[in-house]
């Protein structure tokens, strides 16, 4: 991977603050996704490639949001709220994405919650599946474009929603699907690429949440069980990140 001469500026745009666990260990998921990225890239440093914002956007919605004039890209994060819900963040959100969209020159990237925001802004309905939880590594079935992109068949990824995007936004292209939900990811090059799932989970990350969603009753024994069993699997979180690295970086 050959960096660019100045690194990217990047935008999280935090939409949840991560399990105790998982806070206290990373700072939020701006240190989240900053652990991502620093492995996608080694050995080179990350500041070399990305440097790397946090944008609170759900405890400050008036004042977390980076112009875009100031950024190259903005990435939304996953949550537990509802891509589909009216809450005023959310619409604030939806509507800062659709700005970020028409800009020209930012990209912007999805993830989980975030794929559905964008979706969303794109104009597909969002809404809560028939199918149930997915979640802990799961295999999914990479379309021709997905393929291509990343050079498998399909992609192992950490998964937690019981949401999703019903349809693909027009002149987008998908990229993976599984039993469970169609649209696992859609992109256009030069503008956005977004997936359901969670490259930024690591084993330890997954762990916290199926315990705490088990505890509270929110999944069976039996979700909590499948999902322990698989979390230790090998997943393609690096691999995801280092296409949105190319995504960003393609002149």
């Amino acid at each position: 991977m050959h960096p660019p001469t100045k690194p990217l500026r990047l935008a999280i745009l935090e939409a949840d603050t991560p399990a105790p666990k998982t806070h206290a260990r990373y700072g939020g998921y701006l240190g989240v996704f900053r652990h991502l990225f620093e492995r996608a890239v080694a050995p080179a440093p990350l500041s070399a490639v990305l440097t790397l914002t946090g944008h609170d956007v759900v405890r400050d919605p008036g004042g977390a949001y980076p112009s875009l004039d100031d950024v190259d890209a903005v990435l939304v994060t996953g949550s537990k709220h509802d891509a589909f819900a009216d809450d005023p963040w959310i619409t604030a959100l939806v509507e800062y994405v659709r700005r970020a969209l028409a800009h020209g020159r930012v990209r912007v990237v999805g993830v989980c919650f975030g794929h559905q925001i964008v979706a969303r802004a794109m104009g597909a309905l969002v809404g809560r599946s028939d199918r149930g939880w997915e979640v802990s590594v799961t295999e999914t079935r990479l379309t021709e474009k997905g393929r291509e992109l990343f050079g498998r068949e399909t992609l192992q990824i950490q998964q937690m929603h019981r949401d999703q995007a019903f349809s693909v936004p027009a002149g987008a292209e998908l990229l993976a699907s599984t039993n469970k939900c169609m649209n696992h990811g859609f992109i256009i090059p030069k503008r956005v690429i977004t997936v359901q799932g969670h490259p930024e989970f690591t084993e330890d990350i997954m762990r916290e949440l199926l315990e705490t969603r088990h505890a509270s009753g929110l999944f069976t024994d039996e979700l909590y069980e499948s999902g322990v069993a698989r979390n230790g699997d090998h997943h393609d979180g690096v691999l995801m990140a280092q296409v949105f690295i190319k995504f960003l970086q393609e002149q």
